[in-house]
């Protein structure tokens, strides 16, 4: 493995161990200008591997042919793509807290542990990706497609979120014993010498699974800029980790965006047309730079400007702690 995956990799345990150790060492409800000063601090940090992406493809760190201008550009509109995207997750993990009944102070946990998993989860899918492009030409036109679709699913009418209905939360309840109650923020007990999940730990592995479905639309969108592995994982990994303040600052305000699933479904169209069109139309990165970010400030600006009904929760973030789950989440 390059030198340069190690690096990255200790970089980001550096980051998960600065983000649950020293920014959020105590179970707490992040206040909004907390949220909002680790929103900046994650950003910047994201930016600012750009420099390094720069050096690392100009001093010839990383095997590849791409000059270093363009690499550093590839990564930008990957990390923008993906913290877009990201934003739509946010009311989805809303529904999620909100079902069962996650504690606000507990949230954060179950972020942590979930975005976690879904480092590895994506990696694996990164590097699939990358095989069927390299492999398979026909595999541009599978992508293409599939992020059409996810655009068009975005526009229309929303699908409800179901947990209950979730093959994979069945399949927890069948496997493992599962308390009615939270024990604070542990994901197992042990009581009457059984080891059993809390439905915290339920609420995490809905959380998991969520995430490997966005990532189906989010990593064929970056694909859709680059295929160079690295460039597509530091920038997925990069804003994911931001994904855990970001949704502090965005749960109790995501109804004042109600035209950016708008933008997000252009910037899915738009991929997925250079995608399918990749043996004729060659644009130049910086030409998807541009569009991706007038596209999504177009949809902020335009949302904040108009008010759009929604059916996002209030805040979900004002969640109090259940001393039982209801008994329709009884698991």
């Amino acid at each position: 493995m390059p030198i340069v995956w190690i690096g990255f990799a200790v970089f980001v345990v550096s980051l998960l161990f600065l983000d649950l150790f020293v920014l959020n060492k105590h179970d707490h409800v992040p206040r909004t200008r907390e949220a909002l000063g680790q929103t900046a601090l994650w950003m910047a940090i994201g930016l600012g591997f750009s420099g390094f992406i720069y050096l690392a493809y100009e001093n010839g760190w990383v095997y590849s042919d791409l000059p270093a201008h363009t690499a550093m550009i590839n990564y930008l509109t990957g990390y923008l793509v993906e913290l877009s995207l990201s934003m739509d997750n946010v009311f989805v993990i809303a529904v999620i807290f909100g079902y069962f009944q996650v504690p606000a102070k507990y949230q954060h946990r179950v972020l942590f542990w979930g975005i976690l998993g879904a480092v590895f989860f994506r990696l694996a899918m990164i590097l699939a990706g990358v095989y069927l492009l390299e492999q398979f030409d026909w595999m541009f036109y599978v992508f293409g497609l599939l992020l059409l679709y996810s655009a068009y699913k975005m526009v229309g009418k929303g699908e409800e979120v179901h947990p209950a209905d979730n093959p994979i939360i069945k399949l927890v309840k069948k496997v493992v014993p599962v308390t009615t109650e939270y024990h604070g923020h542990d994901f197992w007990v042990r009581k009457k010498h059984v080891l059993a999940a809390t439905p915290l730990f339920v609420a995490l592995v809905m959380v998991e699974t969520t995430d490997i479905i966005f990532a189906v639309d989010s990593i064929p969108a970056i694909l859709g800029i680059t295929t160079d592995s690295f460039l597509v994982f530091s920038s997925n990994i990069l804003a994911v980790l931001g994904l855990r303040a970001l949704y502090f600052v965005l749960s109790s305000m995501i109804d004042k965006f109600g035209y950016l699933k708008y933008s997000l479904a252009l910037i899915l169209t738009f991929v997925g047309v250079k995608l399918m069109l990749h043996e004729v139309w060659h644009p130049a990165e910086w030409v998807s730079l541009v569009v991706i970010f007038v596209t999504l400030t177009a949809g902020v600006v335009i949302s904040l400007m108009r008010k759009t009904p929604t059916e996002h929760l209030d805040d979900p973030t004002e969640i109090t702690a259940p001393s039982r789950v209801p008994e329709d989440h009884q698991l």
